[in-house]
C-alpha cells in the first residue's frame, strides 16, 4: 500500500485527476493489486494497493459512513483488533475488517490524537471535509515512509519521494 496526494491551498482550484494519477501510479510497483482516487475541489488522495488484510473490502481512499473523514493509508495496526470493539460500542458501524476503518472511526472520537492509540507502521493522510482539515501522520519510527513538500500553491505528499518529483516536474510543463 502506497499513498499519494495533493492539497490546493486556492479552494476554488480543483485538482487536477490526470496529475493525481500519474503521481499515484509512480509507485504502480508497490501496490499491484488495486488503485483508488478520491478528489474533492482542491483535495486529491490517491492509492496503490497491495492486498493484504481484508483483499475484499480493503479498498482506499475510505471514508466513515457518512462521507465527512476520507483516507488514504499505507501500514498496519497491530492493535485495531482490540480497538474495534470500543469503537464498535460507541455506534461505529464498520463495513470492513480493515485496520484503516479503524483509523478513520478512532478519528471521529479522538480527532488529531487518535494517533497516540495506534501501535504499528504505519502512514496516513486524513481528511475531515466538515473542518477542511488535513492530518498527515506516520508511526513513531517512520517504518513506513510519507515525504511532503510544499510548492507554490500546493501541499503534495506521498510514500515515495518520486511521485512528489514526478508531480513537480508535471506542473512545470
Amino acid at each position: 500500500m502506497w499513498i499519494a496526494g495533493i492539497i490546493g491551498l486556492d479552494p476554488r482550484e480543483s485538482v487536477d485527476e490526470a496529475r493525481l494519477k500519474r503521481m499515484r501510479d509512480v509507485l504502480r510497483h508497490r501496490g499491484p493489486d488495486g488503485e483508488g482516487l478520491w478528489i474533492d475541489g482542491p483535495v486529491g488522495l490517491g492509492h496503490r494497493r497491495l492486498a493484504i488484510v481484508d483483499v475484499a473490502g480493503g479498498q482506499q481512499p475510505m471514508s466513515n459512513e457518512d462521507g465527512t473523514v476520507w483516507i488514504t493509508y499505507n501500514g498496519e495496526i497491530y492493535n485495531h483488533a482490540l480497538l474495534r470493539p470500543g469503537l464498535e460500542a460507541a455506534g461505529h458501524r464498520y463495513r470492513t475488517r480493515s485496520d484503516t476503518e479503524t483509523i478513520v472511526h478512532l478519528y471521529e472520537d479522538e480527532g488529531e490524537r487518535c494517533v497516540e492509540r495506534l501501535q504499528g507502521m504505519f502512514a496516513f493522510a486524513l481528511w475531515d471535509r466538515v473542518r477542511r482539515r488535513l492530518l498527515l501522520a506516520r508511526d513513531r519510527l517512520g517504518i513506513k515512509p510519507l515525504y511532503y513538500a510544499l510548492t507554490q500553491g500546493e501541499l503534495l505528499f506521498a510514500s515515495e519521494i518520486k511521485a512528489i518529483v514526478r508531480r513537480c516536474r508535471a506542473r512545470r510543463r
